[in-house]
């Protein structure tokens, strides 16, 4: 079977290459990904990780929008019978879906019909879920809700981020994909409806949403900061003094954090500033650094401060000129 792939990010890479691998009865003669995009600071036109992938496996490439004249007739020149579709990030007409006989199938990072949406792997672990998985469905008109072809499911690691999720599922989830193709091919794929019901949505998650809140039990920061990294970054403001000067602060990404279970674990002296701290209070020693919150103090690991790149939280503190007083939001 004559396969079109449709993908952009890195997440969709493994997929493709899976793919044009696989032999049989599954052969990838074209892939449509988006546009080149500006990237970097000098905001030139850079392809995409699947275009890059594409050109290295010698697989031709339709870089069009969906909207632009002469779409059409570019993909169905392919001659593709079914298309194998991973985070492509354009939405697609009917009569886009209809140019394929055999259907388009989509590998989506969650357990259909849980976590529809933009943001499937981060609001699973903002939400706390300890099972995921990855589905390979029909698309059909409405997001995400088409017969579910085949799934699979992983448990999330405690302290796993939203990027190390991903770059697992991105693996399984492209082995998936090619057994799931394999059956379209051979006429054995079985289609099950998704259960009817009210699921919670995956709404993209924005840079305003991954402002860190302290006010919170630990494991609440703990999961949203997870969530975010490392995109969009999770991040708060730091106060080195609780002086009207310092009144705005200064922007900090926090890229590795951990909750404090066991107070007992810290040293006397600095159990008791936490027991005493506000949430967002930071306490710190020569190797260590703390945020309160509203239940157990949470660790800080690495962060980025403005500008610079990702460190160690201790070797920040020593030169951010912090007072007793130092505190995030």
């Amino acid at each position: 079977m004559r396969i079109l792939f449709a993908g952009t990010p890195d997440v969709a890479v493994a997929s493709l290459r899976l793919l044009a691998q696989a032999g049989g009865d599954i052969e990838v003669v074209g892939v449509l990904t988006r546009p080149d995009a500006p990237q970097g600071r000098g905001r030139k036109l850079a392809p995409s990780p699947v275009k890059v992938a594409a050109q290295e496996l010698g697989i031709p490439v339709l870089d069009k929008n969906p909207r632009d004249p002469g779409f059409l007739e570019d993909l169905t020149a392919f001659g593709a019978q079914a298309a194998a579709v991973v985070a492509y990030g354009n939405i697609l007409s009917a009569q886009v879906l209809a140019a394929m006989p055999q259907g388009w199938y989509n590998l989506h990072f969650s357990l259909l019909p849980q976590w529809r949406g933009a943001a499937p792997v981060q609001r699973a672990i903002w939400s706390g879920d300890t099972l995921t998985g990855v589905t390979v469905f029909r698309i059909t008109e409405g997001m995400d809700e088409g017969p579910i072809l085949a799934q699979s499911t992983t448990e999330i690691g405690a302290h796993e981020t939203s990027g190390e999720l991903f770059a697992r599922l991105a693996e399984d989830g492209g082995h998936l994909l090619c057994s799931a193709m394999e059956l379209v091919a051979q006429g054995r794929a079985v289609l099950v409806p998704q259960e009817p019901g009210a699921f919670e949505v995956a709404a993209k998650i924005r840079t305003d949403d991954a402002r860190i809140r302290f006010d919170v039990p630990v494991f609440a920061a703990d999961r949203q900061i997870r969530a975010c990294t490392p995109e969009p970054g999770a991040w708060c403001m730091v106060h080195s003094s609780a002086s009207e000067a310092d009144a705005a602060g200064v922007k900090l990404h926090v890229d590795e954090a951990r909750p404090v279970d066991d107070v007992s674990t810290v040293p006397a002296d600095v159990a008791q500033q936490l027991a005493q701290g506000k949430p967002g209070a930071l306490v710190t020693s020569k190797k260590h650094v703390w945020v309160c919150t509203r239940t157990q103090p949470l660790e800080l690991l690495r962060v980025k401060p403005q500008g610079k790149r990702s460190m160690p939280a201790a070797d920040w503190a020593r030169g951010a000129h912090l007072t007793p007083e130092a505190y995030c939001d």
